[in-house]
């Protein structure tokens, strides 16, 4: 389910440790706030972004199965990991922007790029904000309008006095007031794509999803499906939110690879 970036089994992505050679990593000042940013590798961009709650460690073990080709880049997304807690009121569209501040800043204008969740809603923001800059994207349990007011009991669960029940919170952000944050910009997640603004997406987007996502409506899907120009649709059977992780995560490798270097 869309929310399950919140559920215990994202722990064990934090209980291992991965080792790359760092390329760079920068704070970087954009739009009145610092986002921090690593890159690995040599090659086109492709930037890999997380979930909601999450941070750029979530990435941390695909980085040896793209750094070959690409020039990956890990990105804190505003208000998460070692970029600055949240200062306003969530927005995807506001993420998107400081996101597309940092490219600028880094002088990049053609990326390729992979969204799990919250990331790959603000890769649709992203694209409808800077219409030539992705050449090809992949989104992961991530399409469409969608509203956290549509799952009330996680609103209830994801609080700060059931902190100890996500224990990655403090792996990925460190300090309480981050944390605080994060969770209470949780009940402001929503984001809508009308179909005139899917039908101007330009980059070519796989659609990635496992069928037991319960945040992903299948009448949803449909609709952005058949108003995106240019998309694929990949549906996972017995999989849920994280539908690159885990036994899947040898497929989803091969496929996205295949998939980006079409372009």
């Amino acid at each position: 389910m869309k929310i399950h970036t919140i559920l215990i089994l994202l722990t064990l992505m934090s209980t291992h440790m991965f080792s790359q050679n760092l390329k760079t990593s920068e704070s970087v000042l954009v739009n009145g706030k610092h986002i921090y940013y690593e890159s690995y590798g040599q090659g086109e961009p492709l930037f890999l972004l997380h979930g909601y709650s999450l941070s750029s460690k979530a990435w941390l073990p695909y980085v040896e199965n793209f750094d070959s080709s690409y020039k990956v880049y890990l990105i804190d997304l505003t208000g998460h990991g070692k970029s600055d807690a949240f200062k306003e009121n969530l927005s995807i569209k506001s993420v998107a922007e400081d996101l597309n501040a940092l490219i600028q800043y880094l002088k990049l204008d053609k990326i390729k790029a992979i969204g799990f969740s919250f990331g790959g809603d603000v890769l649709y923001q992203l694209a409808l904000l800077n219409p030539s800059l992705i050449t090809s994207m992949i989104t992961i349990g991530a399409v469409g309008t969608w509203t956290v007011n549509d799952f009330p009991e996680y609103q209830n669960a994801f609080t700060f006095e059931n902190k100890e029940d996500f224990p990655w919170l403090s792996d990925y952000h460190g300090s309480d007031d981050k944390i605080k944050a994060i969770m209470k910009q949780f009940n402001n997640y929503t984001v809508a794509l009308t179909n005139e603004e899917l039908k101007s997406i330009k980059p070519e987007v796989l659609i990635m999803m496992g069928d037991d996502d319960e945040g992903m409506d299948l009448e949803e899907v449909a609709r952005v499906r058949k108003n995106l120009p240019l998309s694929d649709l990949w549906i996972l059977p017995n999989v849920s939110h994280g539908a690159h992780e885990g036994e899947t995560k040898d497929e989803f490798i091969l496929k996205s690879k295949t998939f980006l270097s079409k372009h």
